[in-house]
């Protein structure tokens, strides 16, 4: 059960991030300042220290709040940081063509 566990967030978590804004900035520092290994540590590091964040504040949260309260809650989040990420594309579009 918990290699399951253990398995399916590193997956998760490895698909989440390749290609965001972590990993962007993370190759440009490196490229730009021919440290690759001190990038990579401090880039780890940060990870390390943001995911035992959330993971510590979702075992508190999880105390808190019921489980479905929490979904419902984080999906309304995430569909309205949706819907604002369309708006402003189309006002961009909308100036990208005046």
């Amino acid at each position: 059960m918990v290699l399951t566990l253990l398995f399916t967030t590193f997956l998760t978590v490895f698909l989440a991030e390749m290609g965001d804004k972590t990993q962007l900035t993370t190759i440009t520092l490196s490229s730009s300042t021919n440290k690759p290994l001190a990038v990579f540590i401090g880039s780890s590091l940060a990870l390390i220290l943001a995911t035992l964040l959330g993971a510590l504040a979702g075992g508190s949260i999880a105390n808190l709040i019921p489980e479905f309260l929490l979904k419902l809650l984080s999906g309304l989040v995430f569909l309205i940081i949706g819907i604002n990420l369309l708006i402003q594309s189309k006002k961009e579009n909308n100036n990208d063509s005046l």
